[in-house]
């Protein structure tokens, strides 16, 4: 049984329950068979399992990478759950190095490649992917392109609170701005614990658009591919996903 440490009740609050991009990573999959073996994903910031859990249950082959050692452990325990096998690998996606050297795709969902840091960091990245892929496998990231900002303290609608009842304790997470920079959004979110003072929180996203994206893939040495749009949803921004192909 999962353990809900805050954590993960926040990751889960904030990410696990985004579900209109799970039909794409499937077709992504099924694209990239070869004949009858099962296809070979590995998901960069699996975190507790979203994404991983989903495919593995279709029958692929799952590696899910993480800088998070509990919720790789959370991702495990679910799996464990669910009886299907992941492999889980605690390592930075801008510097890993697997024994697996062909793997058909390779997925970054939710934004996570705008978390890297820069252009130089997302190139680290690409390279270290292309260096997991098969010659013609694919690389597949979410990225959001465009973001209304907002300011609740300033008056604004925000978007409505997250809850969950877990153990007893009523958790509740809400967006509160949106402030977008010339680099980068920020995005600051109060998390509170039952009657608890709210905890501040904020997310920095480096700003990067589809053409910038397929240009550091074209230095890492991929090619790339026709992109497809992410709708937005009530309670997410929608954005694209950059394929490239190895």
């Amino acid at each position: 049984m999962v353990v809900s440490s805050p954590e993960l009740v926040w990751h889960d609050l904030e990410c696990g329950s985004y579900r209109a991009d799970l039909r794409l990573w499937r077709e992504l999959a099924e694209l990239s068979a070869i004949g009858a073996d099962p296809v070979r994903i590995l998901d960069v910031g699996a975190g507790a399992g979203r994404v991983s859990l989903d495919l593995a249950r279709a029958g692929h082959l799952v590696t899910a990478l993480d800088l998070d050692r509990d919720l790789l452990g959370a991702l495990r325990e679910r799996a464990a759950d669910a009886g299907v096998d992941i492999e889980t690998v605690y390592a930075d996606a801008r510097s890993f190095e697997l024994n697996r050297r062909d793997f058909d795709v390779c997925l970054m969902p939710m934004q996570t490649v705008q978390l890297l840091g820069g252009p130089g960091e997302r190139v680290a990245f690409l390279r270290h992917a292309r260096a997991h892929l098969r010659d013609g496998g694919l690389l597949a990231a979410a990225i959001v392109t465009a973001v209304e900002p907002f300011d609740c303290s300033a008056g604004d609608v925000g978007p409505s609170p997250e809850i969950a009842s877990i153990d007893g304790r009523r958790y509740e997470t809400r967006a509160t701005r949106v402030h977008v920079l010339r680099e980068s959004v920020v995005i600051e979110r109060e998390r509170r614990i039952d009657s608890s003072a709210p905890q501040r929180d904020l997310i920095e996203l480096d700003r990067v658009s589809v053409s910038q994206l397929e240009r550091e893939g074209l230095e890492a040495g991929f090619h790339p591919q026709k992109t497809r749009e992410l709708a937005p949803t009530r309670d997410h921004v929608g954005g694209a996903v950059v394929i490239l192909r190895a």
